[in-house]
């Protein structure tokens, strides 16, 4: 990326007031393994994290505002927002998907990849993170009839706008393109071979995202992309494409990204008899008594159970977390006092 006008990017009064003096803005656009790219006003930097912020974990994302030196990365600037999940397997430790982001598109296909569930666990997660949440139904000229499917997703997505686009015919994609004003960072999210490289290609108008055919056997196409990437547009706004996300677990989500992920849910439970109800047995609970009723139904309300149970696992977690984090921090200390009073002596 050659050298830009860093307001198209996203850069503000506020950012600049957070730069320290002498340091040079970018904005990470790549993020490699030991190795990011920056965007900078005299052009793209090949940066790399000083030992010491590696040390003290500083995690850095593709979207993130940074001061840089030369080729060093300094300084990591207040985020606004940030998509984080728990890295896969059985570490303990967070992913950055994307920082700095205004708008999260979760990115869905009309075929084999549709599913309700999944995209309540997007919406939580994004929900937490700061940005704004919308679905994107993609493929949609391969159905007769897409808007039942859309139709499901806006009982479960509760206030999200939903859109149904084809990038083979131009379905629905003027209108998601303009969610990108010049400034909007916007991400897109979801599994592989739903169409996120495909509509990216669209909004930049040639084939800048490698894509692949369809396969014949389940109509999906084949994982492309294989890094996080920063995209600025012709006529301004941000995209980050993605790589496919086989998983997603939720990492730090509160309370609150959940109430706003499952609106129809919380205020049942707002109706309970009691304070500490279980909305499992308890006489009087309004949940119990919406399913009953049909008006919630019982996948739904095992799917916001579970993710409770995961909030109260992420809790329980990041108590050890920070024990840790305090202990490291304390045994820093400690050698550095041993270091000075050895140099003293």
């Amino acid at each position: 990326m050659p050298g830009i006008d860093l307001g198209a990017l996203g850069w503000n009064v506020e950012l600049a007031d957070n730069l320290e003096h002498g340091l040079e803005p970018g904005r990470v656009v790549a993020v490699h393994r030991g190795a990011l790219d920056v965007a900078t006003a005299h052009g793209s930097v090949r940066a790399r994290l000083p030992g010491k912020l590696v040390y003290d974990g500083v995690d850095v994302g593709v979207g993130d505002w940074v001061g840089v030196a030369g080729a060093t990365v300094r300084s990591v600037l207040p985020r606004k927002s940030a998509i984080l999940r728990k890295s896969a397997g059985l570490t303990s430790e967070s992913q950055t998907l994307a920082a700095n982001v205004d708008v999260a598109f979760v990115v869905t296909s009309l075929g084999p990849d549709f599913e309700v569930r999944r995209i309540e666990r997007y919406l939580v997660t994004i929900w937490e993170s700061g940005a704004v949440p919308e679905v994107v139904l993609t493929k949609a000229d391969r159905m007769d009839d897409p808007w039942q499917l859309a139709a499901e997703v806006e009982a479960v997505a509760v206030g999200v706008p939903v859109h149904v686009v084809s990038a083979v015919t131009g379905q629905g994609c003027d209108a998601l393109r303009a969610r990108l004003a010049p400034g909007v960072t916007a991400v897109l999210l979801g599994s592989s071979g739903v169409g996120k490289s495909t509509l990216v290609n669209r909004f930049v108008g040639r084939e800048l995202m490698a894509v692949k055919e369809t396969r014949v056997d389940d109509d999906e196409g084949r994982h492309t992309t294989t890094h996080r990437e920063l995209i600025l547009l012709p006529g301004g706004g941000i995209v980050i494409d993605t790589p496919g996300l086989r998983e997603l677990q939720l990492w730090d989500g509160g309370a609150g990204a959940v109430g706003a992920a499952f609106a129809d849910i919380e205020e049942l439970v707002a109706a309970c008899r009691f304070t500490n109800c279980s909305h499992v047995t308890e006489p009087g609970c309004a949940v119990q008594a919406a399913l009953r009723s049909g008006e919630l139904s019982y996948e739904r309300h095992r799917s916001w159970l579970k993710l409770q149970r995961e909030l109260r696992a992420i809790a329980m977690r990041s108590d050890a977390r920070l024990r840790r984090e305090e202990k490291r921090k304390w045994q820093k200390r400690v050698r550095e006092g041993r270091s000075r009073a050895q140099h003293r002596r």
